[in-house]
Order: structure tokens, then sequence, then C-alpha cells
């Protein structure tokens, strides 16, 4: 039996995961009483169960595992075709919703974006906000370990910039990555990498109990927290500092990879703050949220309130809580990042949110965007240029693996920026074709693309109603938002003739 299970195709092995998750939904509305929604989850967890086992038998006795590229196909499967078994329930709990819409939200939720449709949120039953969240929670994990055992693999998804270490720990790392048969890396990552993001999802769970949340809504933060979804119960604001401390702390595992889990690549072994991805976080942490309270202070002293310090303080932490949010591509926005608007008079440019999440968080975490590690790239290789420009003749420092950073880290980055760059333009230039305007199509498009949903509500003059869009501009953001989930290279090397020679 379990050797029929490691020989299944990964794509049935998500379904069958899928089936089984949705008996927890049936279970939350069975105690509330909502029986109705119970039986939509229970019916459609057997049914699919019962399809499971069918195709399970049928592709049992294949034989080996699969090839690399048959998982990198079975993950694009996933997201185009698993949202439609999961959205079943959720058609069936709304009746008002249409199957496209329970699609479109499955396919937000599962590539941790958190765009939603629902027009009136409070008037949802908590089951359906808490599979929303549950879908955005298993695809988190699902992106952790596909990360590690699918594209590292291959040098995709961010780890291309430092596949060109070639000391002694890079060819360990390598090796490591790569050992084994595709289906033993995913085994392998998933052992190690599950009980990981499942305790730290419980503790930050057990923390926001503690400090007064409602268990049902304590659970959808810390499975949005932890899968960077952006995700809430219905009508719930994170109202208090000592609510938004934990999730704060919590978002930090989206920055780096090296917060859960050592690759040896490049840097020594526990040493976090020389972690690149760490450091230029930490650079950003400190200057937006800088800006935006003395922004934000100035602002007060025309109306006289500069002496309100609880207000300061209020609109400091709003400042850096909504930064790091924005960074991890989660999307929360601080109850004192609005106080801090009330407090100076002054809007907080949108501009600095879009930027933020362009930027991202770092690979191989459930964060989205360009990636921490690319920009830092750039970042290198700009600075070595400039300073050769004042003194031609000088040697950059860093040693080898710095150089190797600069140069070909640097301009595998800068191709991935540009496949970026022109994925927004190729989203904006659809978008207007339907009759949106520039501005929403520029916030849609890096809110689709970075898996940045929330951004729609806040990066705007207004918010930005997904509802209110139309089929064809809602059938294009899912599009852009599982090329932004699966990045533009980890899909151009499905095109690639030696990819599939191989």
């Amino acid at each position: 039996m379990q050797r029929m299970l490691q020989r299944l195709p990964f794509l049935l092995i998500l379904q069958g995961l899928g089936a089984v998750s949705m008996v927890v939904p049936a279970i939350h509305a069975m105690h509330l009483g909502h029986w109705a929604i119970a039986r939509s989850f229970l019916f459609s967890a057997l049914v699919f169960a019962v399809l499971f086992v069918l195709l399970a038998v049928a592709f049992g006795n294949r034989g080996r595992d699969g090839a690399v590229r048959g998982q990198l196909l079975g993950l694009v499967g996933a997201l185009l075709l698993l949202p439609v078994m999961l959205a079943i329930p959720m058609r069936e709990s709304v009746p008002d919703m249409g199957l496209f819409a329970a699609w479109f939200e499955m396919v937000s939720s599962l590539t941790t974006t958190g765009a939603s449709l629902f027009p009136e949120p409070d008037n949802i039953s908590p089951t359906l906000h808490l599979w929303r969240a549950l879908v955005a929670w298993m695809g988190g994990l699902l992106f952790w370990v596909s990360a590690l055992a699918i594209l590292a693999p291959l040098n995709l998804g961010g780890f291309e910039v430092i596949a060109t270490d070639i000391t002694a720990a890079g060819r360990a790392a390598l090796r490591e990555r790569r050992a084994g048969r595709p289906g033993e890396r995913l085994r392998r990552y998933a052992i190690r990498l599950m009980p990981i993001y499942g305790g730290l999802t419980m503790l930050l769970w057990l923390l926001l109990v503690m400090l007064g949340a409602e268990p049902t809504a304590g659970v959808i933060l810390a499975m949005s927290t932890m899968s960077t979804s952006g995700i809430v119960p219905g009508g719930f604001q994170t109202g208090t500092i000592a609510i938004e401390v934990p999730i704060c702390i919590f978002l930090v595992f989206a920055l780096s990879r090296l917060t859960f889990r050592n690759d040896f690549i490049t840097r020594e072994r526990g040493v976090l703050l020389r972690d690149p991805e760490i450091r230029l976080s930490l650079t950003l942490l400190v200057l937006v949220p800088g800006f935006l309270f003395l922004r934000h202070f100035l602002g007060s002293i025309e109306i006289d309130a500069e002496e309100d310090v609880p207000a300061a303080i209020r609109a400091l932490w709003g400042a850096f809580f909504t930064t790091l949010s924005f960074l991890t591509t989660t999307g929360f926005e601080s109850a004192g990042y609005e106080d801090a608007r009330f407090w100076s008079g002054l809007p907080t440019p949108g501009i600095l949110l879009v930027g933020l999440s362009l930027v991202g968080g770092g690979v191989a975490t459930t964060a989205g965007g360009v990636k921490l590690l690319r920009i830092y790239a750039l970042y290198k290789h700009g600075a070595r240029e400039m300073g050769r420009l004042v003194h031609p003749n000088s040697i950059g420092g860093s040693g080898a693996a710095g150089r190797r950073l600069r140069r070909e880290g640097a301009f595998v980055a800068w191709i991935f920026f540009m496949l970026f760059a022109i994925t927004i333009a190729a989203t904006m230039l659809a978008l207007s074709l339907t009759g949106l305007p520039f501005e929403k199509s520029v916030i849609l498009a890096v809110a689709a693309l970075s898996t940045t949903g929330p951004l729609a509500e806040v990066a705007g003059e207004a918010p930005i109603p997904y509802l209110d869009l139309g089929m064809p501009v809602q059938a294009i953001l899912a599009a852009v938002m599982v090329i932004g989930r699966l990045e533009a290279l980890a899909l151009i090397a499905l095109f690639n003739r030696d990819f599939w020679r191989n």
C-alpha cells in the first residue's frame, strides 16, 4: 500500500489531501449548527475521496517515481485544476455564488494571494473563511516543500541566483538538493518541513487566543500569517498591538528560508545576521517606517498635535507592522496605520505599499514578489559598478562567492526582473483592454503578480472591490496569480526542449 502511494502522480496525491481537508470545515460547520454547509463539505469530501481511491488503483502500478519535470507539471496542474475541486463545497454552501466565483476564491487562496469576491464578509459563515484560510495554509505548505524539492534542483524559484556557487559547501548543498529520486525528495522535505510549519501555526494560534482572539478568528489569522495570504475573518480587525505583535514576530519566517532551515549555501551556518535577505529586510524595515512616521509627524505639526505621544507611538508601530506585512506580501493593515492618517491628516502614499509588495520576501518562503535575494544581487552589482566609475582599477571584496553573486547571480536576477516587469506590462495592457483605468490596472497587476491581494484595498485613493471587476478581469487576475506564484522562469522551463530531454 505504501509503495503504491509513493508511485502516485503528484497531482493525484494533492487531490487526495484536498479531499481529506474538507472534513475540517464540515466538523466546524456542525459545531456551529450550520448543517447545510456541513453537508456540502462532508459530501464533497466523500465523493472526492472515492474518486481518489479509484484513480489510485488505476495509477498505483505505473512503476517508478516520475521525473522532476512531471512534478513541475503537477504543480502547474494543481494551481489550475485543484481549485475546481476545492470550489465545489463553497459553491454549494453559498447559493448566490457561481462556480467561476468559487474557483477564483480558491485560486486566490491556493496561491496565497488573499483576494476575495465576497461583498460583505460579515454576513458569510465563519466556516467559509476558515476554508479559505485552510486552503491558503495548504498552499503555503505546498510551496515551502516544492521550492526545495522541485524548484531548487532545477535552479528555479530564486535558487538560480546562488546556483553558481562552486565552493565545497555549495557543492554539498547542491548534492543534497538533488539526492534521491524526485518522489523521495518530496517525501523527505515534506517530513522535515510539515512539523515546523504546523508547529509554528499552532504556537501562533495559542498566543492569539491567550491574547483575547476568538478561537476561530485566531486560527484563521495564524494560518494566514504563516501562509502570507492576508485572509482575515469577516469583520475582524487586528485592533490592538497585543494581537499584532505575535503576528509581526511570525511574519519574520517569510523573510528568509534560513529562519526555519539552513541550506549551507554561500553563508555560514546559523548566522542569520549575515544572510543578505535578513540584512536587506532590516534596512527596509528601518527606512520605510521612518519615512512614514516623519511624514505623519510633520503633518501633525500643522494641526498642533505633535505632543500627542500615544498617537505618535501608534503611528510608528502601525508603519512598522504594515511595512513588514506588505514586504512579506501578506497585506495585513495595522490599526495604528489607519490612526496615523487621522493623527496627521495626511494619506500614506500607496506607491510605497506597491513597491514593498514588488520586492517581496525570501526565497523558498511563502512570500511572493521579486524576492529579497534577487534585489540584493542587483544592489551589489549596481554598487560595484558605481564604485568602478570612481575607482576603475579597484578590486571588489567579499571573496569569490561575493563576486559570483555580483556577476552571474545579478545576471540571472536581472533576467527574472525583466520578465517580471514584462508580465506586469502585459497584465496592465490586458486589463486596460477590458476598460479599467491606468491606476487600477497598475494596482491590480502588482497585487496579482506579487500575490498580495489586499493591496487593492489600500494602495489606491479608494478600495478596488474584486467583485465589481467583471468576469474577464477576474479571469486575467486568476491567471496572473498562478504565474506570480510559480514565477515566469518555471513556466518558461516547461517550453525548453532540453528540460524534456533530460
